[in-house]
């Protein structure tokens, strides 16, 4: 088993992707017939355990869709379970300095190189042990990917970059607002600039950068400045906004008269 997601960023292919906060798996599969290149599990900021995290992986695995799974943290025996039922790419939140950074790293590689814990045998990992080459080419197929959206994480972008093991860093637009000053204001000029810079020094190191944003303007313009993993938009956003809307066009004073003078249609 390869790991296309991370064939691709090594080769600097675009990567179009898509957030799942919703939580369900029936969800996930939904998205994955929508053909993106990667969707993002989301354990941070969305109500997923282990157990619906395992459930998104088994709804998408049939689509060509790569799943990317964010932890809630970098914490290590986290990280040994999403490996062991079989994530492969993994996303960290709040990585300030390298020192971080390459606990993270240890934490997907077996030893002697690393210091996850060997238990796939009885893992979705290693199809409950039909993959009799799992240990041997496990560590290779990790991808990692760590979130820099501090400012911290800006003065120390150089040396995470750096770090042997770290395959891409993503900026956190939200979070980097607020650490800057700027809560709630992403689109801030000098949040912006900021953002811009980060990804130039990411991409400069030889890794590759990404974020989230659904603005299509600002997605396009990361793409063109060379980000090779963009997350366009979140689920549980566009279902709400899509259910506003619906609402507020039935629901407006003039609806019932809009509604009438249109004809019927099947959906």
């Amino acid at each position: 088993m390869s790991n296309p997601f991370k064939a691709a960023l090594a080769a600097k292919q675009a990567q179009v992707g898509f957030w799942l906060s919703m939580a369900d798996p029936y969800l996930a599969e939904v998205s994955a017939t929508a053909g993106f290149d990667w969707l993002l599990i989301d354990g941070e900021h969305a109500p997923n355990d282990l157990r619906s995290t395992l459930a998104a992986l088994q709804a998408v695995a049939p689509y060509r869709s790569q799943p990317v799974v964010r932890v809630v943290s970098g914490e290590v025996h986290l990280i040994k379970q999403l490996l062991d039922i079989g994530a492969h790419n993994l996303l960290v939140p709040m990585v300030d300095t390298a020192e971080q950074a390459r606990v993270l790293v240890a934490a997907t590689q077996y030893p002697p190189h690393g210091i996850r814990g060997v238990g796939s045998a009885v893992g979705r990992a290693s199809r409950w042990s039909a993959r009799t080459d799992y240990l041997d080419a496990a560590d290779d197929e990790v991808c990692l990917l760590v979130q820099a959206e501090t400012v911290t994480a800006l003065q120390n972008l150089e040396s995470i970059c750096a770090v042997e093991g770290v395959h891409g860093v993503f900026i956190g637009p939200a979070d980097l607002a607020a650490s800057m000053g700027y809560r709630g204001k992403p689109g801030h000029p000098d949040v912006q600039a900021a953002i811009e810079g980060a990804m130039r020094t990411i991409i400069a190191s030889g890794k590759a950068a990404g974020t989230l944003t659904s603005d299509p303007k600002l997605a396009r313009r990361y793409l063109e400045l060379g980000c090779t993993f963009v997350a366009t938009g979140v689920d549980v956003l566009l279902y709400a906004n899509a259910a506003r809307k619906l609402a507020a066009d039935f629901l407006a004073p003039d609806a019932a008269t809009a509604v009438a003078d249109k004809p019927s249609a099947a959906y």
